[in-house]
This record gives C-alpha cells, structure tokens and sequence, in this order.
C-alpha cells in the first residue's frame, strides 16, 4: 500500500515497470509539502533532474523557482511532481505506456496531498485531464475535473526555447494567488478516482 508520500518515493526508486528504469541515474518521485495547497505537474525529468533525483531543477526549474517567487510562494511549500518519474531517452517525450506505468504514484500523490489546486504545467499532463486539448488554447483557464481544480499553464521550458511564450506564462502565474484564494472560500470539491486517457500524439499541440 502506498499509505504515504515517502512510501511511493520508495517504490519509484526501485521500479522497473517500463523501460525508462533501464536509463536512469535516479528516479524523480517529487518533492514538496505533504499538505501543499498548489500542486504543479510537469512532464517529465531532464538531464539534469536526472542525476539530482529532484524535479525542474535545470533551466526550466530555476525559470519555474522564479515564477513562484513572483506571487510569494517557495518550493518547499507546494508539491512538483511529474507525468513519468524516468527521463525518457534523449528528453523525448513520454510515451503512452510509461506514463500508464506511472499513473499509479501520481494518482496517489494527488489523493495524500489532496491540493486545492493542481496547475498543469505542457500540454502532457494537460492531457492527463483533458485529452486532446490545446495548451494554447486552454492555458490560463481555470476548469474542474474529476473533483478537481485544474489550472492549465505552458511549461516553463517554453519560455526558454521561445521568449514570447514568457509573457504569457508569467501573466498566467499571476493569477494563482487569485484563484487559490477564491479556492479557500468555496465548498471542497469531492474528488473522484482519475481515469487517464492519453490522445495519440496527432491531438496534441506542441505547446
């Protein structure tokens, strides 16, 4: 049973469910407070998340801590996880059944931490709750899924290949601190069991 945060981050070190775990230096679990309010899902390790076994610590990451630093928040007081917990080969993206083969942790995550708000970060974990979605098109709205708060936001990788892509994602972040707050006042939601559906790869935008 996957009862606690560190439990799952015990399993994923020693998983061999798909053929990412043959690559890698270290699995990337996650990591964050176990009662965040915020929970950001990525797509998956790069290099350099890789041989730290932490998530969005290279350019992405240092763009992503500045992003949070902008509406008052750190690192250690939400939770960043990712889509699969192995770097795909070369950076490639994530196949369908390595992020099957994951969705078992991340779905578990997401009930221990139980976030008031989850912000997707690419158009993979997008996806995950709205499959065949545009990240284009969807990004910067706030929606309910599965008894959950899901706000879309491009990757922050995007920013680095393609600087305009970065006015949007800061303008995105700088409604979080909103939306949490209206989150506060409301009802909670009643989540419900995710049943993921990934779209073939012709549905999906690149960002």
């Amino acid at each position: 049973m996957m009862d606690s945060l560190e439990e799952i981050a015990r399993l994923v070190s020693r998983c061999a469910d798909c053929d990412l775990h043959r690559g890698r230096t270290n699995a990337v679990p996650g990591e964050g407070a176990a009662d965040a309010e915020l929970m950001f899902i990525g797509e998956g390790p790069g290099s350099q998340e890789d041989l730290q076994g932490r998530p969005f610590v290279g350019p992405a990451g240092r763009f992503l801590d500045e992003l949070l630093a902008s509406i008052g928040l750190r690192r250690d007081r939400v939770f960043i996880a990712n889509m699969v917990k192995c770097r795909p080969p070369q950076n490639r993206d994530p196949l369908p059944a390595e992020i099957g083969a994951c969705s078992k942790y991340l779905n578990r995550q997401i009930e221990l931490i139980n976030p008031r708000l989850i912000v997707t970060l690419g158009r993979f974990s997008l996806a995950r709750f709205f499959p065949g979605e545009s990240i284009s098109r969807a990004r910067g709205r706030l929606r309910e899924r599965d008894g959950r708060r899901i706000y879309p936001v491009m990757h922050p990788a995007a920013a680095l290949y393609r600087q305009e892509m970065r006015s949007a994602i800061v303008e995105d972040f700088q409604r979080i601190p909103t939306i949490l707050e209206e989150a506060r006042r409301q009802p909670a939601l009643q989540p419900e069991p995710v049943v993921e559906e990934t779209p073939p790869p012709e549905q999906m935008s690149l960002f």
